[in-house]
This record gives structure tokens, sequence and C-alpha cells, in this order.
């Protein structure tokens, strides 16, 4: 039903440029030009239109803005989320007052100046005033933003909380792991050239490693702690994009980016503020990264230190999943050697 209103439209729009074309070519062959002739007073129509769109358009957007504004940005959850919202609403400020500005110099020129039977239009080709002022005013508002955005950027990106959790989000197509670093908060180190069978993080036997502990699915944070998370990448280019705490990173193949942040409400706490029992925060991957990108996705749960320590414990370190791997490998290659005794 959508495809045929559709081709109904387009040869309704086909068949209107047609008639159009056999109207003018008309016309042209009785050499009737008085049509051609504009007069005042359609020049004055077409002024007066333009005014009223303007006022039409503009109050079409105060009402989107009015109806959907709330929605423009979900609520943020991160301490230094707010500092962010500030900055994106500040532009965006700039950004309509331009835009409302330039939109009346633009209708006002076509109402005052409307076509007139004899009537011609000044020609200049240059001023030193005009150039001056549109050059000098976006420099200066845009040098004010640009340093507002650096200080802001500086504040959010370089914390440098020594006690701050450390978490790995590891990307691939297309899926994420988390990884939480032990005890001794650091992790273990990888090599992609132990990537293998039960060891998808490329991890290094060792003492660092063996305590951490991997997660897919959902993994959780506590409110109110800080946690610097570290990035990378085992095939392209992905990026971790947390939307309510305002989080965004790339990670790369073969380097490690970080972000550091600090959760402000738990996801039941949100849930409430939605009144939605099924809200999760979730991570994402915002770069479109090949055909399953959409995939990409996985829960994270802010919840209470008491809450979150009960959680950690049920999971699994790497030395208990290396020890269940490696019992797993040899019953099977046991099964395997008397199946192959019995023949």
């Amino acid at each position: 039903m959508t495809f045929l209103i559709l081709a109904t439209i387009v040869l309704f729009v086909l068949a209107g440029i047609r008639v159009m074309s056999i109207a003018a070519l008309s016309a042209e062959l009785r050499n009737n030009r008085k049509d051609d002739v504009i007069t005042d007073a359609e020049n004055r129509s077409q002024g007066n239109m333009w005014v009223i769109f303007m006022i039409a358009f503009f109050a079409f957007c105060a009402w989107q803005l009015y109806a959907y504004g709330d929605k423009i940005l979900p609520e943020a959850a991160s301490a230094h989320g707010p500092a962010i919202d500030n900055l994106f609403y500040t532009t965006l400020a700039l950004i309509t007052v331009v835009f409302i500005l330039t939109h009346i110099v633009l209708v006002y020129q076509t109402y005052k100046h409307a076509g007139k039977n004899g009537k011609r239009a000044t020609y200049f080709a240059h001023s030193n005033k005009l150039e001056l002022i549109w050059t000098v005013i976006p420099a200066v508002v845009l040098t004010g933003l640009i340093a507002y955005g650096l200080t802001v950027w500086n504040d959010v990106i370089y914390p440098g909380d020594k006690k701050a959790s450390v978490i790995e989000l590891y990307s691939k197509q297309f899926d994420w792991t988390a990884r939480y670093a032990g005890k001794d908060n650091t992790l273990g180190r990888s090599d992609f050239r132990t990537i293998g069978e039960g060891n998808d993080l490329g991890l290094i036997e060792d003492s660092k490693s063996d305590d951490d502990v991997i997660v897919k699915g959902e993994f959780h944070l506590v409110k109110g702690e800080p946690v610097q998370f570290k990035f990378r990448s085992r095939d392209v280019i992905h990026s971790a994009f947390m939307p309510h705490f305002r989080a965004q990173m790339n990670c790369v193949p073969g380097m490690e980016t970080n972000f550091e942040f600090t959760p402000t409400i738990t996801t039941k706490e949100m849930r409430e503020k939605l009144n939605n029992p099924k809200f999760n925060y979730v991570l994402m991957c915002n770069k479109i990264c090949g055909a399953a990108h959409y995939n990409m996705q996985m829960d994270i749960i802010v919840e209470s230190k008491e809450e979150h320590n009960k959680w950690l414990a049920e999971q699994k370190t790497w030395a208990q999943t290396k020890a269940v791997a490696t019992q797993t490998a040899s019953v099977i290659e046991q099964t395997n050697t008397t199946a192959t005794s019995d023949k």
C-alpha cells in the first residue's frame, strides 16, 4: 500500500510537470508573451507570502521545541554530564539566534524590495565594512565557543582520579566484552597473537591477568564511584557510545584509548524517573562497522556498592575460566580417545 501511494504521488508530479511543459510550448507557438509579464501586484503578493511562510515556519519550529524539547537529550547520569549539556545547549542557543536573524533578514529583503516595473537593483562589487562585519563577529563568537568547549573537554577527558576502578571494553565485529581488573586494580597484559579458543581477548597468562573478570551481555557500575574505561578493538574502528553518561570514545585497532566518568543515578532510580521498569543504560557502537553493526549493544547496570560486590562475587575470574576450559578440553580428549579405541 505504501509503495502504491508513493508511486501515485510520483506519477501525479510527473504528469503536472508534463502539463506545464505543454502549456509553455503552446504559449510559445502562439507567440503570446503577455502571460510572461510579472505584474507589480504579483511581486507584492510574493513578498507577502514570504512573510506568512516565515511566521508559519517559526511557529512550527517553536511547536517542535515545545513538544519534543525534553527528548533532545536523555537525562545525564554522570558527574560530568551537566557540563556537556550546558555546552550543547549554549551552542544550540547561538545557532538558533543566528538561524532566526538570518531568516528575518532574508524575508525582509524579499518583502521590502519586491520587484517593480522600471525599477533596477543597485549594483556594487565590494564593501569593506560588510566584509569586516561578517568576518569579525563570527570569528569572535566561534573563538569564545571553542575556548569554552576546550575547557569542558579538558575537565571531562583528564579527570585523573587515582581511585577509579578499571574496566576494559573490548570490541570486535559484532559484540562487546567487558573485563574488570582484579583486586590489584590492574588489568593483565594481552597480545593479539595469543587470541584463540577460550581466550578471545588474547590475555597473557600471569598473576595479574588471573584475577581479571570477563563478562558479556551486561556490565555493572557503582553509583558515585569513578571508573576508568580502557577501549580496545580487534578488527576495525568501533566507537563506544554511552549516551546517558555523555561518554563516547573510539576503539582503534592496535592502540588503547581511555575515558573516565562517575555514574550518579542507579538503573533503579532512572527506571522510577522514567516510569519504565524495563529501562537499562546501554553501550552502543557509534561507528558503522559492518553488516551487523546494529547488534553491538551491551546493557549497563548502575547499582549500589553492596549490590555490585554481590554481583562481582558471582562472576568467574580468568583463572577459574581457564580451569573450566582446560577440564572440558581434557574430558573431550578422553572421550575421543575412548571412542577411537572402541572402534
